[in-house]
């Protein structure tokens, strides 16, 4: 096994980026471990419709980055006090979800801490019956990238808010995370020990025996390639957002002049359909405005700036462009 080298990074879309750039080099067939600390962030699944998974007030409020990545599973919060452990290895049909065989070191680690961890039937890794860890695998062209997240001491307030969303508004086939009781590593602890010295003891459970840790060699050119591709990949609107898979969204809100009602379609991230009702509506009033959102990105910026538009001198009473705009996202 090599050791891969992120020198420190905490950006999370060049640490997506790296697991992807390093699991598809051809010429690799070496067992590696990739560790990392993303600041605070949320990443979903690759079959999770995203505003099905996030509080995006909570999103916009505190300007938090939302990825997606490779794997599949659910939304987890990241932030400075979550470590993030990858492992890229050949694949064998027997590895196939096998977690047990790639999270053992974790819990040998976590065992040798006083941390009496061990691993559930859903993959994740418990402590105390709450979640430490949850993790997820993709294969590619002969390759695995199995990898997890562990709870050290992150602010568990954040991951309950961030993930929060209100129910009954959308309808898809989209993979559902599962919401579980979380907890931190650093609550088992015997002796105080800080996020880079559990690092440190994980790399050695990892390494056991060896006593220079061998590692992966990245050129400036590799870190080149790993900076276009998270700029190409992860910090994409399309990759992040219209790679949900397809689904309806249905609104309802009672205004001090009547209740509206929106039901859309969205494929793609793309507005497909729409349409447009309330007690106070005048009869055939919405038509213009439902065929100018039509082919929009489903996000709020842009329906703001073309409602503004239309919006212009209609009779549609109390309907600006911010309220309308807050209540179809």
């Amino acid at each position: 096994m090599l050791f891969i080298d992120n020198q420190n990074e905490h950006d999370p879309a060049v640490n997506l980026a790296l697991e992807e750039y390093v699991l598809r080099q051809p010429h690799s067939d070496e067992d590696l471990l990739l560790l990392y600390i993303n600041a605070p962030s949320i990443v979903v699944g690759s079959h999770q419709n995203l505003l099905e998974e996030i509080n995006l007030d909570y999103v916009e409020q505190h300007t938090l980055p939302v990825l997606r990545r490779l794997s599949g599973g659910g939304a987890v919060y990241h932030d400075l006090g979550n470590l993030n452990f990858s492992c890229i290895s050949n694949y064998q049909p027997e590895d196939f979800k096998n977690f047990k065989k790639f999270t053992a070191p974790v819990i040998r680690c976590l065992n040798r801490l006083g941390v009496p961890a061990q691993l559930n039937d859903r993959s994740d890794i418990l402590v105390a019956g709450k979640k430490v860890s949850g993790n997820a695998q993709y294969v590619s062209r002969g390759r695995a990238l199995t990898h997890g997240t562990l709870l050290f001491n992150s602010d568990l307030s954040h991951v309950s808010e961030a993930l929060h969303v209100p129910e009954d508004t959308f309808v898809s086939k989209a993979i559902k995370s599962v919401r579980s009781p979380v907890v931190n590593i650093s609550e088992f602890l015997s002796e105080p020990l800080d996020i880079t010295g559990f690092r440190n003891r994980l790399l050695e459970t990892y390494f056991e025996g060896i006593p220079a840790i061998p590692t992966y060699p990245l050129s400036a050119l590799d870190w080149e390639k790993v900076q276009a591709l998270a700029q190409e990949r992860y910090r994409s609107w399309e990759w992040t957002y219209g790679r949900s898979p397809a689904f309806s969204v249905h609104k309802q809100q009672r205004f001090q002049w009547g209740e509206l009602t929106a039901d859309l379609e969205v494929v793609q991230g793309i507005i497909q359909t729409i349409k447009l009702d309330g007690d106070f509506l005048p009869y055939g009033e919405t038509a213009e405005l439902e065929r100018s959102l039509i082919g929009l990105r489903y996000e709020r910026l842009g329906i703001t700036r073309v409602l503004q538009t239309v919006l212009v001198g209609s009779n549609l009473t109390g309907l600006t462009p911010q309220v309308l705009s807050e209540f179809l996202y």
